[in-house]
């Protein structure tokens, strides 16, 4: 199918690693030109030499902190005006509510509401006076069934899909459409990393961990990056115009609810 987005500009935040990294390249691959955004320079220029061997879309590498006013800035002075916006960023670390300051909250909510907000802020009217733009939010599963020792991440991306609830019904007559993606388990390095420490934690093998894990989820494994990507992909088509304001679960049938 083609997606109708080729030529089409975007700006793809936290894209090195991961699933930020599977949906730039999904974008590439339909032509679209591509501007990735990640803290660390080496893995980042490793990636935007992956997405220049697909032959789709050009590809710009900025190395900077998306959660800061800095990193923003230098993000949308490479990529001003994009067509197709993925907000993207690390979620904060898990723990014990108890133990949680302030300024734990506060950093939460910078990097996992706010950033997206200021993205969505420099951009929308842009694309709606264009007449086409797609926003893409890059959230959790645990913004639909909660997470217990992830808090921070419930809260802040919680707020950001409230937020975006509202103007997503504002945008959409100017075809630009907004919408949440929610990652269940994908085996990206993040994950791997993750089971590492806790197959240690736990005195078994890193291959028994994961096993005994991917068992837990009703499709029997982990999700590729790939096909996470590829629907990122298609939500930002021209042919889902009709889409606004969704939060789409891709985590394998892991959520037991009906609704």
């Amino acid at each position: 199918m083609d997606l109708g987005i080729k030529g089409r500009t975007a700006l793809v935040c936290a894209a090195s690693k991961g699933l930020g990294r599977a949906c730039a390249m999904s974008l590439a691959r339909e032509g679209v030109d591509v501007t990735i955004v990640a803290r660390g320079r080496e893995a980042l220029d490793k990636t935007a030499e992956e997405i220049r061997s697909l032959r789709g879309g050009k590809v710009l590498a900025i190395s900077a902190d998306i959660t800061t006013a800095e990193g923003r800035s230098a993000a949308l002075a490479a990529c001003p005006q994009p067509d197709i916006l993925v907000n993207n960023a690390g979620g904060p670390p898990p723990g014990d509510f108890r133990n949680w300051s302030r300024d734990d909250w506060i950093k939460a909510v910078d990097a996992n509401m706010l950033t997206p907000i200021e993205l969505i802020k420099a951009t929308i009217d842009g694309m709606m006076a264009r007449k086409f733009g797609r926003v893409v939010n890059i959230t959790s599963n645990s913004v639909k069934a909660p997470i217990e020792e992830l808090g921070l991440s419930n809260a802040a991306r919680s707020g950001l899909t409230g937020f975006v609830a509202g103007l997503a019904r504002k945008t959409v007559k100017h075809n630009v459409t907004i919408n949440n993606l929610l990652p269940g388990q994908f085996m990206t390095d993040r994950l791997k990393s993750r089971s590492v420490l806790n197959a240690e934690a736990a005195g078994v093998s890193l291959e028994q961990y994961l096993e005994t894990r991917s068992k837990v989820i009703p499709a029997g494994r982990f999700g590729d990056p790939y096909e996470f990507g590829e629907f990122c992909a298609y939500v930002c088509s021209a042919q889902a115009a009709f889409i606004t304001g969704q939060n789409f679960l891709i985590d394998g049938g892991t959520y037991p609810g009906t609704y």
